[in-house]
Formats: C-alpha cells, structure tokens, sequence
C-alpha cells in the first residue's frame, strides 16, 4: 500500500477578489478505514470545541469538544456496516477569531 504525506493546505483566491478563501484545516487518514480514522490539523491555527456528529446508520463514541493545535491528530472510532451508503460524518469547530465552522465528510 503507497502512502501519501500529509501536506499544509494549499491557499485558494477567490475569483475577482484577491483575497483568500479559508481551506478546510484537517486532513482526514483513513488508512484504518472501515473502524478507524484519523483527523488531523494541517492548519497553522489551534481549532476550538472541536466536535463530531455521526449521521445516518453507524455508531461513534461522543467526546466532549476538543482544542487541537496545529499538528494534533485526534483518533475516531466509527463503525456502520454501510457507512459510505448511509452516513456522513459532520466536524464543527471554531477559529481563534470565534468563526464557526462545519465540515460534512463523506466516507
């Protein structure tokens, strides 16, 4: 199996603007896949009340929200006999300006 490393997020311009969008932080692994994921912070920013919610059919352990700094990784346990056809998994955060975030990961 090749594995691919894990790089700091590429800034994308909005079109007419000039500024840069906010790129999504985490990077998700799932070389453990179907049982085992992990999620990384590839930002420069620490990422506040880091949350996660499992919807659809499968089963999560609920954490309290998380502070992960720039290079933490938290570890997911996630099993479902159909996740891909049934669940999404959906990352909350905020960022240290108080910005909420919502990140919906298919698997």
């Amino acid at each position: 199996m090749t594995t691919t490393p894990i790089t700091r997020p590429t800034p994308i311009t909005r079109p007419g603007t000039g500024r840069l969008a906010y790129q999504v932080p985490l990077r998700l692994d799932r070389r453990g896949a179907p049982n085992r994921y992990l999620l990384r912070n590839v930002g420069d920013e620490p990422l506040r009340g880091l949350s996660f919610s499992l919807l659809g059919a499968g089963l999560m352990r609920a954490t309290a929200p998380l502070l992960l700094a720039p290079g933490q990784e938290v570890r997911l346990g996630i099993r479902g006999a159909t996740l891909p056809l049934t669940a999404v998994l959906v990352v909350r955060w905020f960022r240290p300006n108080g910005d909420e975030y919502l990140w919906r990961v298919s698997f």
